[in-house]
């Protein structure tokens, strides 16, 4: 029994264009357009335009009870809702009892009652459900996913090209702060947020205007140097830049301590899912931890590669790719803390050989912002 793949309102559009088209979390996605390097590259350098369509969209308001809202997503993830301000965003962890992570999401707070999540694709039925399951507050949760579209216009360009299309001041939003606004006359929430390391926005707008939105942006944007932008390389970005993948450098059998997420683990906050697990990890020390890490000899490590030291084997890879514009091959890998510190000699097993690789400071990657 096959299970029918899930579309976004672009998926006709991307087809048109010629796009590769691959399976991603139940979604059928474009994978790339033009190729993952030529695509990756105009992101870093130009400008690059995503369907993240597939993400989750959910909003979670005050029911009954003020202050419910924040009291639920304050009792789930391990960042402090209490320090957002009206207009900004951050990155937080959906946390289980055994501070295993859920998801990684991004909170937005637009009222002292109501916030804003943005899911992961794959994970939008289990974030639901947990986010219900925990919600003692009465806080009420609603999913917008089907009457919202995402769309993703990425790189140092890409404040340039949106900016003829809205009246809002676009340089005036920082870096993890949104706004609502119009663009193309649609109405729009305008974040400036992204998966790629570069300068940016997302876009979150009716579904039923974000092929003209998309299409606008392309046409506007090609003296820029604007590209369509698959999933391929929204890959290599985040990795240039460290930034993790859920289920594979995460899950709900690793804590943020142990996936290099201290800086949103917020154990002074008060109670919330997972805390004494994650007290307790900070007082002992976590046992194995997510490095990045660089090839010395040829090979590119792939996800799930084992990781060896002196003939033993001691953890595995999570992510890997090839650089495109550091011109390396890089990657991300779980092991013992002992073996974590940069300048860490280690072995990947590749296809059956060992190939020589060094544990580095992350990110690999960090854009310029002058």
């Amino acid at each position: 029994m096959t299970t029918e793949l899930l579309k976004t309102a672009l998926n006709a559009t991307h087809r048109r264009m010629g796009a590769k088209m691959v399976p991603f979390g139940g979604w059928d996605m474009p994978v790339e357009y033009s190729g993952i390097i030529a695509e990756h590259m105009a992101v870093r350098t130009k400008a690059g335009l995503f369907d993240v369509s597939h993400m989750g969209r959910v909003d979670i308001e005050d029911g009954p009870q003020a202050g419910s809202a924040f009291a639920l997503l304050q009792s789930i993830t391990c960042n402090d809702v209490a320090k957002l301000q009206l207009g900004q965003a951050h990155y937080t962890a959906l946390l289980n009892a055994r501070a295993g992570i859920v998801d990684d999401i991004l909170i937005h707070k637009i009222s002292d009652r109501h916030y804003f999540l943005c899911i992961n694709a794959a994970r939008r039925a289990q974030d639901l459900a947990w986010i219900r399951v925990n919600n003692q507050h009465g806080a009420r949760i609603t999913n917008r996913s089907d009457e919202t579209a995402q769309i993703a216009l990425q790189g140092p360009r890409a404040l340039a090209i949106l900016q003829p299309f809205t009246k809002t001041d676009l340089a005036a939003i920082r870096y993890y702060w949104f706004t609502s606004g119009e663009v193309m006359g649609v109405p729009a929430r305008i974040a400036r947020t992204g998966y790629t390391g570069e300068d940016g926005f997302e876009l979150y707008i009716p579904v039923a205007e974000s092929e003209r939105i998309w299409n606008g942006l392309l046409e506007a944007g090609k003296h820029e140097g604007l590209l369509p932008a698959g999933l391929g390389c929204r890959n290599t970005l985040r990795l240039e830049s460290a930034m993790l993948l859920y289920g594979h450098d995460m899950d709900e059998a690793t804590t943020p301590l142990e996936s290099n997420l201290g800086w949103i683990t917020k154990l002074d906050k008060g109670e919330f899912l997972g805390r004494e697990v994650l007290q307790e990890q900070k007082a002992k020390g976590v046992a194995q931890q997510l490095v990045g890490f660089r090839m010395i000899d040829r090979g590119i490590a792939r996800d799930d590669a084992p990781v060896w030291k002196d003939g033993q084997k001691i953890g595995k890879v999570t992510s890997g790719s090839h650089a495109p514009f550091l011109k390396q091959n890089i990657g991300l890998a779980r092991v013992p803390s002992a073996n974590a510190k940069p300048g860490e000699r280690i072995s990947i097993e590749i296809r059956g050989q060992m190939v020589a690789a060094e544990v580095v400071p992350t990110p690999f990657y960090k854009r310029s912002k002058n």
